[in-house]
């Protein structure tokens, strides 16, 4: 046990005797599992957790928990104690199902709220009450088109009465803390509206998981053609059971609720799979590695920037491939389809899953996002291409100042092609060296819209990482840690005031760059043109 969990203990005693009346955590069932509801309003008994103006803040006033993050040295292996809920996420009062295996004996469940705290990071908000029993459930069982999957039964229900919205990391802990694994869940918002929405990016942490020896990159040889041409909810993720998390949307969740905005908690999958998540929202943040979208994820933040609901994009990379959302053992959407090859997949048409930029029905991302996916690997400076930007007030920077390490890993890049917004603004504008494709540009671009919608995107993976200060090894130094925090400041504040085109609009400069209009110098692939027989790309906002 570390010095940390040490720490923690008392506080855990303590949930531990005031929940236990709850009865929270139920034993596994003698019978098979029954799969969840399909998704909409949820049956459960639901406690009323504040959702007006301020509750983000009131809720940070709360301890958090120091020293909440478990030792990597107890990370236990795959098959040595991991877990994944029935569902994707619940809202507050809905149970959520915990399916487990262990072979390291009973453990204990603690589920952490991701926040600011005081800086501790994250808060205990519930623990089971006994240990749950540890059974070593059945191996991974392999499914058509290399899915992996399982047939285990239900190990625990957590209830999540009393539970606010928001990203939860729920730890698995054997052996009094000797041996750990985390497990995704979102407690969603049950309304968006007035609220910026932090949209946590699980089809793409799913996309990557390899959980069984197969991932949408890879199969256990280590090989692209051997991998996974469908992925399922339906397995715990691999490594520690949530490292995408920890790597892309801690730092996000935790930078937002410093600020004390009124948030709202949803997924990728909810948006696909809920239509109206994001009604009347006031923004929507993708987090910093976002890149797999089905059809109706993508129609639904359209239709929400076309309403006037602000967008941030906070990597690079976001939206590249397309994916289709299909049935699975435990319910609706639990299927993820990625066969990366049109002509592979049998549903020829709008939902092929290739790159979106590709036939038979391109639709390229820079519509939505107003660049296109550049390259990879690329590292280097952020050079500002113009000083006045309203969101780069107060970080003192200036045109042509250079922040290094803020470029890379992937890159994003603005060109003057359809489906370009008119509109946009190139505000960073970096010349980079990428592997295999040579010099290049990495673009950072802000647009407007009719609606009075502003979009803002890094065009970088390395924003993240800057908001975490993670500088060891990656070349950022504290300016361009104190920038890029500065500059996301002023956009989550602008985008929780309403529409940013209003007081903000853009003002286009593509032209006056120069920029080429050839995208086959980027190692992302070329944009195709539409086939006379499907339909292009939505027309671009204004």
């Amino acid at each position: 046990m570390t010095s940390d969990r040490a720490r923690r203990a008392p506080a855990r005693l303590l949930a531990a005797l005031v929940l236990g009346a709850l009865a929270a955590c139920t034993a596994t069932p003698a019978g098979p599992a029954s799969p969840p509801a399909a998704p909409g309003p949820s049956a459960s008994p639901v406690d009323r957790q504040p959702e007006g103006r301020g509750w983000v803040a009131a809720e940070n006033e709360r301890p958090g928990t120091p020293g909440w993050e478990a030792a990597e040295a107890t990370y236990a292996a795959d098959r040595e104690l991991a877990g994944y809920f029935g569902q994707v996420s619940v809202e507050p009062g809905e149970p959520a199902t915990l399916y487990a295996t262990s072979r390291v004996g009973d453990f204990d469940v603690i589920a952490y709220r991701l926040g600011w705290y005081s800086g501790a990071g994250a808060r205990e908000v519930w623990r089971s009450p006994v240990p749950v029993t540890g059974v070593e459930q059945g191996p991974p069982l392999m499914a058509a088109d290399r899915t992996i999957t399982t047939d285990w039964r239900p190990s625990a229900t957590l209830p999540t009465v009393g539970w606010p919205e928001g990203s939860y990391l729920v730890e698995l802990s054997a052996q009094a803390g000797r041996k750990t694994r985390y497990v995704p869940l979102t407690v969603r918002s049950r309304s968006s509206a007035g609220r910026l929405v932090l949209m946590s990016a699980v089809l793409s942490y799913q996309a990557y998981n390899a959980w069984g020896g197969y991932s949408l990159y890879l199969g256990p040889d280590g090989r692209f053609r051997s991998r996974s041409a469908r992925v399922s909810f339906d397995r715990p993720y691999d490594r520690n059971g949530a490292m995408e998390v920890f790597k892309w949307e801690v730092p996000v969740v935790q930078h937002a609720e410093r600020l004390g905005l009124d948030l709202a908690y949803t997924t990728t999958w909810d948006v696909a799979q809920r239509p109206g998540t994001l009604d009347d929202a006031r923004g929507v943040v993708s987090e910093g590695h976002d890149e797999y979208w089905p059809v109706s994820l993508r129609d639904a933040v359209e239709a929400a920037r076309d309403a006037g609901a602000n967008l941030a994009f906070l990597g690079a990379n976001a939206l590249y491939w397309r994916v289709r959302l299909e049935e699975g053992p435990l319910g609706p959407g639990r299927t993820m389809v990625g066969f990366k090859d049109s002509g592979q997949d049998p549903v020829q048409g709008p939902e092929t899953t290739t790159r979106w930029r590709s036939r038979p029905w391109p639709r390229p991302e820079n519509s939505l996002t107003g660049m296109l996916y550049e390259c990879y690997p690329a590292r280097g400076a952020l050079r500002v291409e113009e000083g006045d930007f309203f969101l780069f007030r107060g970080t003192g920077a200036a045109t042509g100042d250079e922040f290094p390490g803020l470029l890379g890993d992937e890159i994003d890049r603005a060109y003057p092609i359809a489906g370009t917004p008119p509109s946009l603004e190139v505000v960073a504008h970096s010349k980079v060296r990428c592997e295999d494709v040579g010099w290049t540009y990495a673009d950072m671009t802000y647009y407007t819209t009719a609606s009075g919608a502003g979009v803002f995107a890094t065009g970088t993976m390395m924003w993240v990482n800057a908001l975490a200060s993670r500088t060891a090894g990656t070349g950022l130094t504290p300016a361009s840690v104190s920038f890029a925090r500065g500059v996301t400041d002023n956009l989550l504040r602008a985008m929780a005031a309403g529409p940013m085109g209003i007081e903000h609009p853009a003002r286009p400069n593509l032209a006056a760059l120069e920029a080429s209009p050839s995208t086959a110098h980027g190692s992302a692939g070329e944009v195709d043109r539409p086939d006379t027989a499907t339909p292009g790309p939505r027309s671009a906002p204004v």
